[in-house]
Order: C-alpha cells, then structure tokens, then sequence
C-alpha cells in the first residue's frame, strides 16, 4: 500500500510543478550602490580624470591640488598671459579695467562688481587653496573639505563655461 502512496505523492507533485511552476527561489539581497560623492556633489566633469582617481585613492589634497592647477592652466590659456602664476595670474586676468578674461559686458555697476568679486574669487583660490598644496608636505584634507574645494573649483570652471571662455 506505502507503494501506491509513494506513486501517488510523484504524480501530484509533477501535476503540481507543471501548474505552479518550479518554486521560486529566495529573492537575492539586490546591492543598491550609492553614487559617487562626485555626482552627489556635481563636481565639473572637465576636471582632469586623474583628479578622481586621486580623490578614489585617498590623497585627496593632491586631488584637489591637480584640480586648481587646471583652473590656473585654463585662466592661462583663456587670458594668453604668459610668465605670470597665481595670485598675480588671477589679478591680471580678472582685473576690471583691462580684463582678459571677460566675465561680463561690465556695462553697469553690477556687472564690474562682479568681475571684482570673481577677479578675488579665482585670486583668493590660488592663494589660499592650491598654493599651499603645492608648497606643503602635510596639508591633511578630509573627504568632505577635498569635496569642498572641488565644488569651488566646480563653480569656477562653470562661471567660465557661462561666459562662453572655454
């Protein structure tokens, strides 16, 4: 009897998997993986790739460092000044009464205070930002402060971008 049982218990189950299907198995845990804090934080995409590599590998002054001598190197090529770096690149670059890198039409009163304000801005970062890292041994930046200065850099290359320099 145990025989016509064991033979009934097959057919049902083989009636079963053809009407169900196979059992399912168990639903596989799905990795969300969380984007890059370079997207988080819309860094410029232009910046050179090895700005990134350098963040990815954790030397991130050097990271932010290569970042703000691409500006400075950009800042050359838009203004074709020559023999000038940093501080007095920027100034003579962004200077209001002769600029050569045009950030505006400075028709109005506005407009030049812009251009000021940029002409410190860009200065401000070479002296402040990247000299540092090109003359320190130690300067010790965290993620979120590389992160930081890449977002100014950011902001800076796309305030060119919006004047049509680059």
């Amino acid at each position: 009897m145990s025989g016509s049982l064991d033979r009934f218990e097959r057919v049902v189950r083989s009636i079963s998997a053809e009407v169900v299907g196979p059992t399912p198995a168990p639903a596989e845990t799905v990795e969300h993986e969380e984007p890059h804090p370079f997207e988080t934080r819309n860094i410029h995409p232009d910046l050179p790739t090895k700005v990134r590599k350098l963040f990815d590998d954790g030397h991130w002054e050097q990271s932010v460092f290569e970042a703000f001598k691409f500006i400075e190197k950009e800042v050359k090529r838009i203004s074709g000044i020559r023999g000038k770096t940093g501080y007095q690149l920027m100034m003579d670059a962004f200077n209001e009464n002769s600029p050569k890198v045009q950030l505006n039409g400075l028709a109005t009163e506005s407009e030049i205070d812009e251009q000021k304000g940029y002409k410190f801005i860009f200065t401000g970062a070479a002296a402040g930002i990247r000299n540092p890292r090109g003359h320190e041994v130690d300067i010790g930046d965290t993620p979120d402060e590389a992160l930081d200065y890449l977002a100014l850099a950011s902001l800076l290359l796309r305030r060119l971008d919006a004047a049509g320099l680059r």
